[in-house]
């Protein structure tokens, strides 16, 4: 399965903590700024994806403990390409969504007010 086609399955099926960020990210909602989910970049399909700010936003499940050197494989790749990376728990986003919320602001505009 192309990574464009497995995009499009992967945004039929988001996670709890992938649709309650995604409710906060979608049509601008969130600083004015563009996200887009499950979008492919090189070979990887990262979860949201601002091209604007160039920041990627990961959430991940438990099964990510296991992956950790893949992850980092992952990150590197992103940070080459010139993004910054940022990743969540799924629980956080779940449980501490106003954090979350908070840190990816700080990310995308908190020098902006300083």
């Amino acid at each position: 399965m192309a990574n464009r086609e497995f995009a499009r399955t992967l945004r039929r099926n988001m996670t709890d903590a992938e649709h309650r960020l995604w409710y906060h990210l979608r049509a601008r909602r969130f600083a004015g700024f563009r996200f887009r989910r499950q979008q492919p970049i090189g070979p990887y399909i990262v979860d949201f994806e601002c091209f604007r700010a160039r920041l990627v936003v990961e959430v991940d499940g438990g099964q990510h403990a296991d992956t950790r050197d893949q992850d980092a494989a992952r990150t590197r790749y992103l940070r080459a390409c010139g993004y910054r990376v940022l990743r969540f728990w799924n629980h956080e986003v779940l449980t501490e969504t106003d954090a979350v919320l908070e840190r990816l602001w700080q990310e995308l505009v908190g020098d902006e007010c300083e």
